[in-house]
């Protein structure tokens, strides 16, 4: 007896340290090179960088451009309903699929597919743990090579608004109208007010800094070296530094909401929390007219 309790405690520690449940949220790069031909699985790229899905990709992939497909072409929104559904059955997407997302840049838009799929409430979508960046470091294959699946069946719901935070929602938690915790997951230096945006891109705010109140746990403490997430242990230490341990609710943002879905990834999926994303983010709040700003470098746009 004493022997099996003794075995008991052992796998309840190993399982502690352990990610949280892979094969609900994430699929490994040796599970999905293994499982490539199953007939019910359903691969997804969602890449930012253009041209990197024609270049080569994952055998049986189909390719989502997250500013066409995955948004509303006219209205700053997510793509809808029925454009989801018929993006998801010209994909041959059924609803008993297994899909799996991957892209680049250490799955920025494929975690934000995957919180478009789950504000839709499609079921049994994973992420390829690692995306593309360890796919290609342990050379695996790529295929130049895209196939057209047969038309699928899937049926996607309506909406859910439970995963989405707006704008009155983070000002309410500004002006502490509202115990959620907000997670601001850009670099310190946006964070700070130093720069209004990363080098390079085009969408930028007004003013520079964070929302008051925010933590900034930078996007990239949730991930190890080779762009996998860490375990739940170390994403629990990594959030719990800050306050943030999911007794509250919590809202993640960053500049257009694609790093921040990958933080709600990590939050809502591995962790368990309740969490939304901020798709309207700093280019949004930045922007809006008499919103509390605190921005500790001072910096004044210029309109340069």
């Amino acid at each position: 007896m004493k022997l099996i309790k003794t075995l008991l405690v052992a796998g309840s520690l190993l399982l502690g340290t352990a990610h949280a449940a892979p094969s609900d949220f994430l699929v490994s790069t040796d599970w999905l090179e293994k499982n490539i031909s199953d007939p019910k699985l359903r691969l997804i790229e969602v890449s930012v960088n253009p041209g990197v899905f024609e270049r080569g990709h994952i055998q049986g992939a189909t390719n989502f451009s997250w500013h066409t497909d995955l948004v509303d072409p006219v209205r700053r929104d997510i793509v809808s309903q029925q454009n989801f559904e018929k993006l998801l059955r010209n994909a041959g997407v059924n609803n008993d699929s297994t899909v799996v997302l991957y892209g680049d840049n250490n799955n920025w838009f494929a975690a934000w597919g995957a919180w478009v799929f789950d504000i839709y409430g499609v079921k049994n979508v994973k992420l390829l743990d690692g995306g593309r960046k360890k796919w290609e470091a342990e050379n695996r294959p790529l295929t130049p090579v895209a196939i057209q699946h047969a038309a699928g069946n899937i049926k996607v719901g309506a909406a859910n608004p439970k995963l989405r935070a707006n704008l009155g929602d983070v000002v309410a938690v500004a002006n502490k109208q509202s115990d959620a915790k907000l997670v601001d997951i850009r670099s310190a230096d946006e964070y700070n007010g130093k720069v209004f945006a990363p080098a390079g891109v085009q969408e930028l705010a007004i003013r520079a800094g964070h929302v008051p109140g925010a933590a900034n746990v930078p996007w990239g403490q949730a991930v190890a070296a080779d762009g996998t997430f860490k375990t739940v242990d170390e994403l629990k230490k990594v959030y719990g530094a800050v306050g943030i341990d999911g007794s509250k609710p919590i809202i993640t943002y960053c500049r257009i909401g694609e790093r921040s879905s990958h933080t709600w990834f990590a939050l809502s999926k591995l962790l368990g929390y309740d969490v939304r994303n901020y798709d309207g983010s700093w280019t949004e709040y930045g922007n809006a007219v008499g919103v509390p700003v605190s921005n500790p470098a001072g910096t004044v746009w210029g309109g340069k």
